[in-house]
């Protein structure tokens, strides 16, 4: 069968989004990505004092909206659900921030999560994984693995159906929710995936857009380097629950049907472009944003795109197989 590598664009404005792609990096604090590489590597020498100011930085409450209420269910899940739903059982997204592995938190993601459960048709647990260098992997998708179970086990308390739990994330998490479908634990409790620009290979793939869009277009390659370096820790290169896209092909047809949205002016274009196109079934639909840059889930400024991104996961994550 075909690979759908599907793509709308008369549901979005492609000169809307390349205007606001624009205005975002024109806004991007000057030197960011190097202050954060920076700090990662400090961090790796045993000084993480600058990478938790950076942690810190980004990590603030976000705007709930009036139908969604959040709770803290334990001291890493944090449930977003939508008021007066308590006489039907809802589907679940577990979901899991980017950040590289080394940043971000359930607040850095809440702009989505509350975004999703705003729309009255799922809830979201949003997970506060362990974050590298401090914990490199398998740390952090560990946490990820054991929210999944915790959301089979706690099914009827979190009022979602059981059956239909999915996994999501965008850049680094979207790597975290393809390893945790893949692992012995987690094969056949996900129903569905949704990727935004996920990492497929945490080292450079030396593709045509990791040149490309290798500087000044929300994610550099310098700092992604970093981000990978943090993660695997001492571990070489093809391991499959990090290097996803090269996974063994048992692993590869643990994924359930998943939908990929992507960025078409980032590093992570090519390679999760490549991942795709290992599928021999239409299981996983790819959508390309080709104006976007990365970051687009994670931090205002690129509307069109977030709020098209919102959409279409939304479609895709309520529709029965």
């Amino acid at each position: 069968m075909e690979v759908s590598l599907a793509c709308h664009p008369a549901q979005w404005s492609e000169e809307r989004m390349r205007l606001e792609a624009d205005s975002f990096l024109l806004g991007f604090p000057e030197g960011l990505q190097y202050r954060q590489s920076l700090a990662i590597v400090k961090a790796m020498a045993g000084d993480n004092s600058q990478l938790e100011k950076i942690r810190q930085a980004r990590d603030r409450y976000p705007s709930i909206s009036k139908n969604v209420r959040t709770r803290e269910v334990t001291d890493c899940f944090r449930l977003y659900e939508p008021i007066d739903t308590t006489d039907r059982l809802l589907p679940l997204l577990v979901y899991l921030h980017g950040g590289g592995w080394t940043i971000g938190s359930v607040n850095s993601c809440g702009r989505y999560c509350d975004a999703m459960a705003a729309s009255g048709k799922m809830k979201v647990l949003a997970v506060n994984y362990r974050l590298a260098p401090e914990y490199p992997y398998p740390c952090g998708l560990v946490d990820c693995v054991e929210a999944v179970k915790y959301a089979v086990d706690n099914a009827d308390g979190l009022g979602i159906d059981p059956s239909r739990i999915s996994v999501g994330g965008d850049s680094s998490g979207g790597n975290l929710a393809i390893a945790t479908a893949m692992t012995d634990e987690c094969n056949g409790l996900i129903e569905s995936l949704i990727l935004f620009y996920p990492v497929t290979k945490a080292f450079p793939d030396s593709s045509e857009s990791w040149l490309k869009y290798g500087e000044g277009y929300g994610l550099d390659s310098n700092l992604m380097q970093r981000f990978n370096e943090a993660y695997r820790s001492h571990l070489s290169l093809r391991e499959s629950l990090i290097d996803v896209g090269v996974a063994e092909i048992e692993k590869i047809e643990r994924i359930p049907r998943s939908l990929m949205i992507a960025a078409g002016r980032d590093i992570l274009r090519d390679q999760g472009m490549e991942f795709v196109l290992r599928f021999s079934d239409d299981r996983i639909s790819r959508i390309e944003f080709a104006e976007a840059v990365h970051l687009f889930i994670t931090l205002p400024g690129q509307e069109e795109a977030f709020r098209t991104a919102v959409k279409l996961s939304t479609d895709f994550l309520t529709k029965k197989r």
